[in-house]
C-alpha cells in the first residue's frame, strides 16, 4: 500500500515553468513545451516552432522533468527559422534516398536565407530538383511525426555503418562528450542534434534553389559532394512573397551591376579580390574620403602599417594558435611570416613604441591597409565574401574609466553613418560573457555593463545574446536592413582586454604605476568591399549623387550645340562635379534611355533655347525643370556638399 501511495505521488508531481517576463506556473512532470503553448493560447500552440528551456534549443514535444525557464518561438524568430528550415533539410533528404536510394548524406545545416544538404552523389540535374521537390511534398502530405532518439555508440555505428561521413562525426563527437542522437521521421533516420519541428506537416510551403559543388569539411583534399539549396516556410504566400524577393534581388545583383555598370570585376587567377574599375574606384574613394572627414572631427590619428609580418607577432596575439587556418602564410628569409588578416596586433605595435601617459589617452588609431584572410574558395561571393578587402578599422586605447565615454561616441558615430547619411534602419546586438572566456569575470560584468548604459543613453533598441561575445570581451553588432529587407551585419565595437595584456600595452597612470590599457576595436562601415556590395544592393545602382562616379550627363540634341556641351562640362568638372557629354549622332529619346541604364543622377539636355538663354533643362526620373546654367551648379555643389 506504502508503494502505491508513494507511486501515486510521484505521477502527481509538478514542476515549476518560469517565463521570460518572470512569472512561473506548475505544470505536470512530464509536460512538453507544446503542451506549455497549448495552455497559454490555440494560436501560440499553431505557430511555435521550437522552444529554449533553461538556455538550450528544444523540441515542442520533449517531455519536461524538472523545474526549468521556458521560452517558445515562432518562424519569425532567428531560432525558429533555424528549427524551422533544418526540419526542412531532414524532409528533402528524406526526399533524396527515396529516390536515390545510392545517395550518402553528410550534413544539412541552416543559413541566414535556408538551408542546403550536402550528399555525396554525382551531379544533380533541374529535373533531379523538380523530382525531389515533388517527393517533399509527399513526405510533407504524410504527417510524418519527427521523433528524438538518444543512442549509444555501438547503436550509432550499428544505424550508420554504410556511411563513412556520419561515422566519423559519431567518433568525434564521442570524442568530445557530445549525446549521440538523431531523429526518425517514418523510415527515414538521421544523425542530428535538433531541435525540429513535431512533424513533416508543418514544412507548407517550399522551394530548392539551387544546386553547387562542395567538398566535405569544405577541403579540396577531399571527395567533392553535390550541395543542395532550398528554403521553406509555414505558408505558400510566404513562399511566393519570398520568390518575389528573389527575382527584384537577382536584378539587383552586385556581381551583375557591377560588371553591367563597369564598377568592378573579378578574374580566376586572383579569387576573392575585386578589381576596382575606374567607376568604381570613384566610390571607393568616396567612402574613404567621407570616414575621413569624419576623422578629422572625431580626433582620430590615421596610420598606415605593414601587409607582411613575422608569425611572432600572430604567437604574441594568439592569432597563430586560434586563426592560422584563415592566414596566408609564407617562408621569408627562411622564417614564417604571414599576410595580416586584421589590423589590432600591429596597432598595438605603434601604441608601445614608446612609452605612454594616461594623458594621451584615449588614443585612436585608424587604418584603411588591405587584409587577407584566406577563405575557401567555394564560400566567396562578389564582394561580400572576400580574401583581400579594406576596413575602416580603428583601435581605441583608454582607461577603464574612458570606456563609457568612447562608446557613447562610437554609438553616435554609428547613428550618423547609417542613420542620417544613408538612411537606412538598423538593430543592434549586445553580446555578452562566452562560456569559454578569458578575464575576470568582474572586468567582464563592468565591460557589459557599460555597454549596455551606452545604449540605454542612446536610446537604441537593442537585443542581447548571451554568451555570444569574443573571448576576449563583449561587443556590440549592427544589422543593417537594405531596401528589401535583408539584414547585413556590418558595423561593430568590441571590447578587448586580453591583447593588451598579452602584448604589455600599457600606460602610466596618474599613481605613477603601469596599467593595461582597454583596447576598443570598432569599424563603422566595416569591410569597404563589402559595404560597397551592400550599397550595390541597396541603390539599385543608382548611388546617391555624392557617391554617384557619373553625376550628371550632358545631351546634346544637334551637333552645333556641341561647343556649349563642352562649355558647360568644363564649368562643372571645374567646381568638382564628375560629368560627362554625350555627343553620338542618336536621338534624345535614345541617349535619354541609355542615361537611366547607366544610372546617371543628372540628365542635361542642351538645344538652341538653352544656348540662347544660358541655360540646360535638366531631367531627373519623370521630373523636368530649366534653370540657369551657373544655379543648377551650385544646386548640384549643394546637394553633394550635404550628401542630399
Amino acid at each position: 500500500m506504502a508503494t502505491a501511495k508513494k507511486s501515486e505521488k510521484a505521477e502527481k508531481a509538478t514542476i515549476k515553468i518560469t517565463f521570460p517576463d518572470g512569472k512561473s506556473r506548475e505544470f505536470p512532470k512530464g509536460t512538453t513545451p507544446l503542451d506549455v503553448a497549448k495552455s497559454i493560447s490555440r494560436g501560440l500552440a499553431e505557430e511555435a516552432v521550437t522552444a529554449k528551456v533553461n538556455g538550450a534549443l528544444y523540441d515542442l514535444t520533449r517531455p519536461l522533468d524538472e523545474d526549468a525557464s521556458l521560452q517558445l518561438f515562432k518562424f519569425d524568430s532567428v531560432d525558429g527559422k533555424s528549427v524551422f528550415w533544418h526540419s526542412a533539410a531532414h524532409v528533402m533528404a528524406q526526399a533524396v534516398v527515396r529516390l536515390f536510394p545510392f545517395a550518402k548524406l553528410t550534413i544539412g545545416p541552416t543559413f541566414e536565407s535556408g538551408f542546403y544538404y550536402d550528399i555525396d552523389h554525382e551531379p544533380f540535374k533541374p529535373e533531379d530538383l523538380a523530382k525531389i521537390e515533388a517527393e517533399m511534398a509527399k513526405v510533407v502530405s504524410e504527417k510524418l511525426d519527427i521523433k528524438r532518439e538518444v543512442l549509444t555508440k555501438d547503436e550509432a555505428l550499428k544505424s550508420f555503418k554504410d556511411n563513412s561521413y556520419k561515422i566519423e562525426i559519431i567518433n568525434e563527437d564521442v570524442a568530445s562528450g557530445a549525446p549521440l542522437t538523431a531523429y526518425r521521421q517514418g523510415e527515414f533516420v538521421d544523425l542530428c542534434r535538433g531541435p525540429h519541428v513535431p512533424n513533416t506537416g508543418h514544412i507548407n510551403a517550399f522551394k530548392l534553389t539551387k544546386t553547387s559543388g562542395a567538398y566535405w569539411r569544405g577541403d579540396a583534399k577531399n571527395k567533392p559532394l553535390q550541395r543542395i539549396y532550398g528554403i521553406a516556410f509555414p505558408a505558400k504566400k510566404q513562399l511566393d512573397d519570398y520568390v518575389q524577393l528573389l527575382q527584384e534581388a537577382e536584378k539587383r545583383d552586385h556581381r551583375k551591376l557591377g560588371k553591367d555598370l563597369e564598377l568592378f570585376m573579378f578574374h580566376d587567377w586572383s579569387p576573392g579580390s575585386a578589381f576596382f574599375l575606374p567607376k568604381g574606384a570613384v566610390i571607393y574613394n568616396e567612402l574613404l574620403s567621407f570616414i575621413r572627414e569624419e576623422y578629422q572631427k572625431r580626433d582620430y590619428k590615421e596610420v598606415i602599417t605593414p601587409q607582411l609580418f613575422n608569425k611572432a607577432l600572430w604567437e604574441l596575439s594568439g592569432h597563430w594558435q586560434h586563426y592560422k587556418e584563415n592566414m596566408f602564410v609564407l617562408k621569408v628569409d627562411e622564417e614564417e611570416f604571414s599576410l595580416k588578416p586584421m589590423n589590432c596586433p600591429s596597432h598595438v605595435l605603434i601604441f608601445k613604441s614608446r612609452t605612454r601617459s594616461y594623458r594621451e589617452l584615449p588614443l585612436r588609431i585608424a587604418d584603411f591597409c588591405n587584409l587577407h584572410r584566406n577563405e575557401l574558395r567555394g564560400v566567396l561571393g562578389g564582394l561580400t565574401r572576400v580574401r583581400k578587402f579594406s576596413q575602416d578599422d580603428a583601435h581605441i586605447f583608454c582607461t577603464k574609466e574612458q570606456i563609457g565615454p568612447e562608446i557613447m561616441q562610437l554609438l553616435e558615430f554609428v547613428k550618423y553613418v547609417y542613420v542620417d547619411v544613408f538612411k537606412f534602419e538598423f538593430t543592434s546586438k549586445l553580446s555578452t560573457r562566452p562560456e569559454k572566456y578569458l578575464g575576470d569575470v568582474k572586468l567582464w560584468e563592468t565591460a557589459e555593463k557599460a555597454l549596455e548604459e551606452s545604449l540605454k543613453a542612446s536610446k537604441l533598441k537593442y537585443e542581447i545574446k548571451p554568451g555570444e561575445g569574443a573571448f576576449y570581451g563583449p561587443k556590440i553588432d549592427f544589422d543593417v536592413r537594405d531596401s528589401l529587407g535583408r539584414d547585413w551585419q556590418l558595423a561593430t565595437i568590441q571590447l578587448d582586454f586580453q591583447m593588451p595584456l598579452k602584448m604589455e600595452a600599457e600606460y602610466e597612470g596618474q599613481d605613477g604605476k603601469r596599467h593595461p590599457a582597454v583596447m576598443i576595436h570598432r569599424a563603422i562601415l566595416g569591410s569597404l568591399e563589402r559595404f560597397i556590395g551592400v550599397l550595390t544592393e541597396h541603390y539599385a545602382g543608382k548611388f546617391p549623387l555624392w557617391l554617384s562616379p557619373v553625376q550628371a550627363r550632358i545631351l546634346t540634341v544637334a551637333d552645333r550645340f556641341n561647343d556649349y556641351a563642352h562649355k558647360i562640362k568644363e564649368q562643372y568638372a571645374k567646381a568638382g562635379i564628375r560629368v560627362e557629354v554625350d555627343v553620338k549622332a542618336e536621338s534624345i529619346p535614345y541617349k535619354v534611355r541609355e542615361a537611366e541604364l547607366d544610372k546617371v543622377n543628372y540628365i542635361i539636355v542642351v538645344g538652341e533655347k538653352e544656348v540662347a538663354a544660358n541655360t540646360v533643362t535638366v531631367r531627373k526620373g519623370k521630373e523636368q525643370f530649366t534653370m540657369d546654367s551657373e544655379n543648377f551648379l551650385q544646386q548640384l555643389c549643394g546637394e553633394i556638399k550635404n550628401k542630399v
